[in-house]
Order: C-alpha cells, then sequence, then structure tokens
C-alpha cells in the first residue's frame, strides 16, 4: 500500500549530470540532493508493506497498554499494515524506550510514548538510552492525577491541607507508587510549590498505595485518575484536585490546582506514539496523520474519555515542544527533592 505519492524521480544517469560543466551551482545541488535523498524517498513511497510493532514499556493492563490497545486497531485501519503490541516493561519503562532508540529508523518500530521520556531525563545519572534517539510522532491525550485524602481526615479542601502541613511540618506524609514516578514527582512539585514539608512513603504499587490511604495509614496521595473514579465516587476517598490546567470530563466538579492557587501546576499521565530518532520525515508525517485523523472518530472519543482520558492531539513539533517543558519541569522538581535515580 501506498502513501505517499511522490513526484518525480533520480534519473538513471544522475552522476554523470553532475558532471555536466554548463549546470548552475543551484542546479547541481538540486540534482545531488535528489540522489542523496533517493533512499529515503525510495522508502517512504513503500512504507508499510509488512506489520509495525508498537512497544509498550510497561506490562499488560496498566493504563498505557490499555490506551495502546485502543489506539492500535485503528491506527492500522488507517495504515493497512497490522500494528502488533509489544510488551516491554522494566526499568521504569527505560527498557522499552531503549529498544526503540536502537531499532532501524524505518517506521516499522515505534514507542507508545509517555511521561518516563521526559521524567527519565531529570531523574536518572545514567540511562540505556540517550533522549535524543527518541523522535517526538504525536501527542494524543491525557490523564489527570488527581490528589486524594481520606474522607474521615478531617481536610476538606487544598488550602485546608496546606495550612495542616505548614502547621505540622514533617508531620503529615504522602504515599506513591514508587520513587521517581509521576505520582511521587506530583507530589514533591506541590510541596516546591506551597513550600511544605510532607514525609514521602513509597509503597509497591499504587494500589497498595490507595489501600493504605483508604486504611488512615497515611494522609495523602496523587492517583490516575482513571485508577482510582470508582472509589472517588463511591466515597472511600476524596478528591481535592485534578494536576491537569483543565478540569477533567470524568471529574468536572473537582478544581484545577492552577484555579486553586498554584498556576504553574500541570501534570499529566500524557500519551502518544514516538520513533527512533532519524526516521525519514515523509514517515513521520504520515503517522501523524493517521493519528490525528483517528482521534476524530466518535468511538475512540467515547472510549479514552469513559477511562479519565482529556483528548488533544499535538504534532511532531508541538509534542516535541511540550515534552522539552517537561523534561525542565522535572529537573526542576528533582534539584528541589534531591532526587537522582541509576
Amino acid at each position: 500500500m501506498r502513501l505517499f505519492n511522490l513526484h518525480g524521480q533520480v534519473p538513471s544517469d544522475a552522476h554523470a549530470v553532475l558532471n555536466t560543466p554548463d549546470l548552475t551551482r543551484r542546479q547541481t545541488l538540486f540534482v545531488a540532493g535528489l540522489a542523496l535523498a533517493a533512499p529515503g524517498l525510495a522508502l517512504a513511497q513503500n512504507w508499510p508493506s509488512r506489520p509495525i510493532r508498537l512497544v509498550v514499556p510497561f506490562p499488560p493492563g496498566g493504563l498505557i497498554d490499555n490506551m495502546a490497545r485502543l489506539v492500535a486497531p485503528r491506527l492500522a485501519q488507517e495504515l493497512g499494515q497490522p500494528v502488533v503490541i509489544d510488551n516491554k516493561p522494566g526499568a521504569g519503562g527505560n527498557l522499552g524506550a531503549a529498544e526503540v532508540a536502537r531499532a532501524p529508523a524505518d517506521g516499522y518500530t515505534l514507542l507508545m510514548a509517555s511521561p518516563p521520556l521526559t521524567i527519565s531525563p531529570a531523574l536518572y545519572a545514567s540511562m540505556p538510552y540517550k533522549p535524543e534517539q527518541i523522535a517526538p510522532v504525536g501527542l494524543v491525550g491525557r490523564v489527570p492525577n488527581v490528589l486524594l485524602v481520606n474522607p474521615k481526615s478531617g481536610i476538606n479542601s487544598v488550602a485546608e491541607l496546606i495550612a495542616r502541613a505548614k502547621r505540622e511540618p514533617g508531620r503529615m506524609n504522602y504515599a506513591s507508587n514508587g520513587n521517581g514516578t509521576s505520582l511521587h514527582l506530583s507530589a514533591e512539585l506541590l510541596k516546591s510549590s506551597t513550600g511544605t514539608f510532607i514525609t514521602h512513603i513509597p509503597y509497591r504499587g499504587a494500589a497498595a498505595a490507595v489501600t493504605a490511604l483508604i486504611a488512615g495509614e497515611i494522609d495523602m496521595m496523587f492517583e490516575n485518575l482513571p485508577s482510582v473514579l470508582g472509589q472517588i465516587q463511591g466515597g472511600a476517598v476524596k478528591a481535592l484536585a485534578v494536576t491537569t490546567r483543565q478540569r477533567s470530563k470524568a471529574l468536572p466538579a473537582v478544581a484545577t490546582l492552577a484555579e486553586l492557587g498554584l498556576p504553574d501546576f500541570d501534570v499529566s499521565a500524557w500519551y502518544g506514539l514516538a520513533a527512533p530518532a532519524g526516521t525519514p520525515a515523509a514517515l513521520v508525517a504520515s503517522l501523524e496523520q493517521a493519528l490525528q485523523k483517528l482521534m476524530r472518530d466518535p468511538e475512540i472519543i467515547k472510549a479514552m474519555e469513559s477511562r479519565g482520558a482529556d483528548l488533544g492531539f499535538l504534532g511532531a513539533a508541538a509534542m516535541g515542544s511540550f515534552m522539552a517543558a517537561d523534561v525542565a519541569k522535572w529537573k526542576r522538581v528533582a534539584e528541589f527533592a534531591k532526587i537522582t535515580l541509576g
């Protein structure tokens, strides 16, 4: 299946033409450029001619894996080839990203991109890949984290939580699903933004942390909204705020931290596609267009919003800017909290 209509071909006697003395310098450079670009043009013209592998750097069943399984079948329809999910968990998402970074830049290996791409460069002293080896393709949605407390805690607002933390520095604690995760860093960003000292208690997974919150063993925590929406609606935990700049459609009555006096607070479990650096621009453009088209599908929109996701497409360039800003933010938080991993 050909997805590109590339007009013009490099002449078979291109090298002879380059030696013709009456060509102007501009003509010579133009023909030389075509000759050099020929392999990339041929690849783009024939792509995709076989299945595409989508690496998910987490185990099956999690938020990013679930989103990948929504996107992959529709992306396959757009591209005319199967998109096969390959779960490669480990090292907080770094192992899967490293595998994509080392893959041929031919459009047949993609990464389900997510926050570790911007968190890891801020936290890890050494990584199994270099950030510049991964190129953004398109961001399709974001899932807020939500600030939670136990309903019996007596804390009914963010202002009350901050006041208590300032009144009792070091006595309050918060749970996370482990060091260096989005949930951990969300709490550290809150501390740095409010000048509070709240003790971190890492758990083995978010489910264990939520259980501890419900049991009253800890005072507060952040969690991905879809994972805890049922407990919020059932009254097991109280949601004080969401972490994105806009309110979540899944929890419209809950304000954002930005609304509540922290204007620079913007954290989400974002997701999209990335590719090995050096993937031909024509292939990236085709993937970007396919993503943008499927994000207009009412069934995709309904399925993602039902999972607590807020849709908002960013193309490759805009996604790159978003990721750069995210890295800078987490570097500031890591420096504040003195977090270094690996």
